[in-house]
């Protein structure tokens, strides 16, 4: 590669769009990952609770997935939490042996509105990351291009200054020795 070029291509490299996107999508990241940590602490004491208010009730076990792991996917644990609440939120006894416990209907509608935020940060994270994977490949197209312009340079220069090395070296293109 030729002599003084490197620096103007890794500048090159870091365009702004790029960076941007890249800086949107850690954010969004940031803030899908926070959303989820607060979502998850309320649905994970909601569902100790329930497991304990409903113990007995097979149809609950089912209907509000009670047994088993909580998945540790984004779409695994948002599937799973979106149907505990709407399964519990659509039931009058499930609500009324957890309000024994002190968790109201009104607790249980706000978890689940922390659920569909993180849903909405979800999507948000996505969009993120496809436009900073566009950006990424427009940046590698454009110093493809770039580079392949500044080859063709070079070579014509190399002939045109055959006889005056001193001009080729003073475009920072330096003669192999």
């Amino acid at each position: 590669m030729p002599h003084g070029v490197p620096h103007q291509i890794r500048r090159f490299r870091e365009s702004r769009l790029q960076v941007k996107e890249c800086g949107e999508q850690f954010a969004a990241t940031d803030d899908m990952t926070q959303a989820r940590a607060e979502a998850n602490k309320e649905y994970m004491k909601h569902l100790k609770i329930t497991r304990i208010a409903l113990k007995d009730d097979l149809n609950a076990a089912k209907s509000l997935g009670l047994g088993g792991r909580r998945k540790e996917s984004f779409s695994g644990w948002l599937n799973q939490a979106r149907t505990y609440y709407a399964n519990l939120l659509s039931n009058a006894s499930f609500l009324a042996a957890m309000a024994k416990y002190g968790i109201t209907q009104v607790m249980v509608e706000t978890a689940q509105a922390q659920v569909k935020d993180t849903e909405t940060k979800i999507a948000i994270q996505l969009q993120e990351k496809g436009e900073a994977q566009a950006a990424t490949e427009a940046r590698d197209q454009a110093l493809d291009d770039l580079m392949e312009w500044v080859s063709e340079l070079v070579a014509i220069a190399r002939i045109a200054l055959e006889d005056q090395p001193q001009y080729l070296e003073t475009l920072g293109i330096l003669e192999p020795s």
